[in-house]
């Protein structure tokens, strides 16, 4: 691990629980159990190249980590960074595959994994792995529900994979697989996806909101539904595409967002998704700071990342 990822401030003069996160994480692949935070950092800029994207993601996994370090740690007690799997070149499908086991390694350690991207091709690996853990696993496969919030569906059927592709792929996998997949993506800019996009997501049966729906007069009503989804879920995958936020916000991202929900109803809604109890892993997609300023992008990006690591 480079020293320059987890450095902050010391305030062992003050009174109190002065800890912070840099205090407290563990820069170990392994020893992690139960219950404990881990984060898996995933390098890649693959996905976004192949979808035309602005490239930079690869380096998103630090950014978040350093504006990470110096948050406190308040009721946090430790969790681990087990390091990055990197993406070298286009060798994108080799790498998901190797972030999968890592991913379901934590999961098999009853750990609570939570990724750091890299572009949103992330997804593909975050679920590899939660489908590799579940068969590990056996017993009558789980009802599943992801939960995106992303200004873009994306469900692309184009192959090779890339990160307008994902959802596309892990519904394929469920179908293929005899797995009930519920795919529900919440922030959808009608701006960024075509009319055929739109089309592929109804026939697949996706629930979704547009994030004309999801500013602050809206979140009563979007709690409400959300915490229907999660009562029809037995577990819940959560991903965070940070081009949901407004451009304001997230600068950083390869797709800004000229709307965008406001950063308030993107952390209610990733609250209310660990109150349920069900949520089994996360991943946070699309930092990019290459193109962030002031680091807006990455000061977001930890603080959702710091609500995850709490119990």
């Amino acid at each position: 691990m480079s020293d320059t990822r987890w450095k902050g401030r010391d305030d062992a003069a003050e009174s109190g629980d002065t800890r912070r996160l840099h205090q407290i994480v563990r820069t170990e692949s392994t020893g992690y159990g139960a219950g404990d935070a881990v984060l898996l950092g995933f390098a890649s800029d693959a996905g976004v190249r192949r979808n035309h994207g602005r490239p930079g993601a690869a380096k998103g996994p630090d950014a978040i980590r350093r504006m990470l370090a110096n948050l406190p740690a308040h009721d946090l007690e430790r969790f681990w960074d087990a390091g990055d799997v990197t993406c070298e070149g286009d060798a994108l499908e080799e790498a998901q595959h190797t972030q999968g086991r890592k991913v379901a390694a934590a999961l098999g350690a009853g750990a609570r994994p939570v990724t750091l991207g890299g572009g949103h091709e992330v997804a593909w690996s975050s679920f590899q792995g939660l489908a590799a853990h579940l068969e590990e696993e056996g017993g009558a496969p789980p009802r599943i529900l992801i939960v995106n919030l992303d200004a873009h569906f994306d469900l692309r059927s184009s192959r090779p994979g890339s990160s307008g592709t994902p959802f596309d792929q892990i519904l394929e996998y469920g179908r293929d697989h005899g797995l009930p997949v519920r795919y529900a993506c919440l922030g959808v800019s009608r701006l960024g996806n075509t009319k055929g996009l739109y089309d592929h997501a109804r026939a697949l049966g996706v629930f979704y909101v547009e994030d004309t729906d999801m500013q602050e007069r809206h979140l009563s009503e979007r709690l409400q539904q959300l915490d229907v989804l999660l009562a029809e879920a037995d577990l819940v995958y959560l991903t965070i595409d940070l081009d949901v936020l407004p451009a304001g916000v997230a600068p950083g991202v390869s797709a800004p967002a000229a709307f965008g929900v406001p950063m308030s109803v993107v952390e209610a809604c990733v609250l209310a998704v660990k109150r349920s109890g069900k949520l089994r892993l996360a991943d946070i997609a699309e930092m990019n700071p290459d193109h962030d300023i002031d680091q807006h992008t990455a000061r977001a990006a930890a603080r959702l990342v710091w609500h995850l690591l709490r119990p």
